[in-house]
C-alpha cells in the first residue's frame, strides 16, 4: 500500500497527522502528559489519517465502526463491524498461494475491506462477500461499483444473508472471518464449512483475525493451526485480539 500512497500529496498528509498530533497533544496534557500514552494515541491517530486518506483516493468507505442495534440485529453472539486493518491479507496470505481456481469468501463482510483486498491483490476466481445488515451489504456493493482500486477479480458477490442460512460453495478455499460471531453461531457455522470440505475435498486456508473461538476450533481435531501473525513483529499478544491466526482444514479421520 505504501507505494499507492505516494501519489497522495506531502501537505495533505502533514496536515492530518499535524491535526492529529494536536488532537492527542491535548489529550495527553489532560492525562498528565504521560509519554507513553502520546507515543501510542498519536501512532494509532497517524495510522488512522493514512487509512482514511487511501480510502479518499481509492474512492472506498469501509472505516466506520458500526453497531448491529443500529439495524435491529444486536444479538449475544454477534459482533460490531469494524472493518480488520488494511494490508491484513498481504500479512497472512502470500500472493503466489492463490491462483485462478481459488475462491475467496468473507464471512461477515460488512462494508467489503476484505473484500476489496482479495480481488485488488489476489487473481482469484472469485470473491464472495456474506454479511447479516442490508445496510452494510449495499455500502460494500457501492464500494465495489465506484473503487479506482484496480481489481485483478472481476467476479465479486455479495450476498445479504445470515451466515447460519448460507450454504458455504463447494470450490471455496479461502475464508476470512474477524471475529463476526462467537459461541453457538461460530460453531454451527464452522460445521457447515467443515462439512462441504468432507462433500468435496480441498484444501481450505482459514484466517481468523481476533480469534476469539480459536480454543473451539482446536477442539474439533479438524482445524490445524499453521501460524499467528501478530499486530508488528514486536508485538507479543497475551489475548486474541490484535492477532491473526491462520489454520488449514485436515482430513477426516478415516477418509
Amino acid at each position: 500500500m505504501s507505494g499507492l500512497l505516494l501519489s497522495v500529496t506531502t501537505g495533505e498528509l502533514a496536515s492530518v497527522v499535524e491535526v492529529g498530533a494536536d488532537l492527542v497533544e491535548g489529550t495527553t496534557a489532560l492525562l498528565g502528559g504521560i509519554a507513553g500514552g502520546f507515543k501510542r494515541h498519536y501512532k494509532s491517530l497517524r495510522s488512522g489519517a493514512v487509512r482514511l486518506l487511501f480510502e479518499r483516493r481509492y474512492g472506498v468507505r469501509t472505516s466506520d465502526v458500526v453497531s448491529l442495534e443500529k439495524f435491529g440485529l444486536a444479538h449475544e453472539e454477534r459482533v460490531y463491524y469494524s472493518a480488520a486493518n488494511w494490508q491484513t491479507l498481504r500479512r497472512t496470505l502470500p500472493r503466489d498461494a492463490v491462483n485462478e481456481n481459488d475462491v475467496f469468501v468473507d464471512l461477515g463482510s460488512g462494508m467489503g475491506r476484505m473484500v476489496l483486498e482479495a480481488a485488488w491483490r489476489y487473481p482469484f476466481k472469485k470473491v464472495i462477500g456474506v454479511e447479516l445488515s442490508a445496510e452494510l451489504s449495499e455500502i460494500a456493493r457501492q464500494n465495489v461499483a465506484g473503487t479506482r482500486l484496480r481489481l485483478r477479480c472481476k467476479d465479486v458477490e455479495l450476498v445479504s444473508s445470515d451466515v447460519l442460512d448460507y450454504e458455504i460453495p463447494r470450490d471455496v478455499t479461502v475464508v476470512f472471518l474477524n471475529n463476526p460471531f462467537r459461541g453457538e453461531t461460530f460453531a454451527a457455522v464452522m460445521r457447515k464449512l467443515v462439512a462441504s470440505v468432507d462433500d468435496n475435498p480441498r484444501e481450505v486456508t482459514v484466517i481468523y483475525f481476533n480469534p476469539t473461538e480459536d480454543e473451539f476450533l482446536t477442539s474439533t481435531g479438524r482445524f490445524r493451526h499453521v501460524r499467528t501473525v501478530n499486530r508488528s513483529r514486536r508485538d507479543k499478544q497475551d489475548g486474541p485480539f490484535g492477532t491473526i491466526r491462520i489454520y488449514t482444514i485436515t482430513e477426516r479421520a478415516g477418509a
